[in-house]
């Protein structure tokens, strides 16, 4: 799990924006929730937007926040 948490982390301090498909197919991470969670407690400022897809579902896709 810590070497997904630091590509995640990699991967967001890129500008990137990250949502659980993409870790899936990235990371091969099923708990991108977690990870994000552990970012945001090592310090890390994530901010989370809900986005819908094409088949009408909504889900999170997480950025580092610029602000």
């Amino acid at each position: 799990m810590k070497s997904q948490i630091k590509r995640v982390e990699k991967y967001l301090l890129t500008g990137r924006k990250l949502t659980q498909l993409q870790a899936l197919r990235l990371f091969d991470s099923l708990r991108l929730g977690s990870i994000i969670h552990r970012l945001r407690r090592q310090g890390m400022r994530i901010k989370t937007t809900m986005i819908k897809t094409r088949s009408g579902k909504w889900i999170g896709q997480y950025e580092l926040e610029t602000k």
